[in-house]
């Protein structure tokens, strides 16, 4: 498989963050992104004191989960989420979270949640077993902004992948 299209990432030490949103637990083989979002989207005007106009998805695997033994079975916690500046006012039915900090590793997907399996095998299959760094056991996240299509074949959206080494 060629990745010659592929960016190298940006490495970013990233303070922690605060997010409010809605959680589900699923695997990759049940996983109904497009569920998630259409519960949590019309929320998210509850929640008060918003960072930006930025959207999270985020999943987080078991603390001994290692990618290499990664199945259609797999079963991690998968949020839609918004950031903010406090927990001060968490609407009913949504739930907090505080994304660990730390180092990341940021690349650029560009296409629909269909072409996806390709951005991760060039990011787990070939770029990360080069790079130098480990996977670091924190949070997996992909941040959209406040325009993103997710049919569009041209939207665009940060894929943050917790590096350490």
């Amino acid at each position: 498989m060629e990745f010659a299209e592929f960016m190298e990432p940006k490495i970013v030490d990233k303070l922690a963050r605060k997010l409010i949103g809605i959680r589900i637990r699923t695997t990759l083989a049940t996983d109904r992104p497009a569920e998630l979002w259409r519960l949590f989207k019309p929320r998210v005007k509850e929640i008060t004191g918003r960072s930006d106009d930025s959207f999270y998805s985020v999943q987080i695997f078991e603390k001994s989960f290692k990618f290499e033994d990664l199945t259609p079975e797999t079963a991690f916690e998968k949020w839609a989420a918004v950031e903010v500046g406090s927990f001060d006012n968490v609407p009913e039915g949504t739930e907090t979270l505080s994304l660990t900090g730390g180092k990341y590793a940021v690349f650029i997907h560009k296409g629909t949640p269909a072409d996806f399996p390709r951005t991760a095998a060039y990011i787990y299959g070939s770029w990360l077993p080069e790079s130098g760094y480990e996977l670091d056991e924190r949070e997996h996240f992909e941040v959209m902004g406040p325009k993103y299509l997710p049919n569009d074949p041209n939207a665009e959206e940060e894929i943050w992948v917790p590096v350490k080494g």
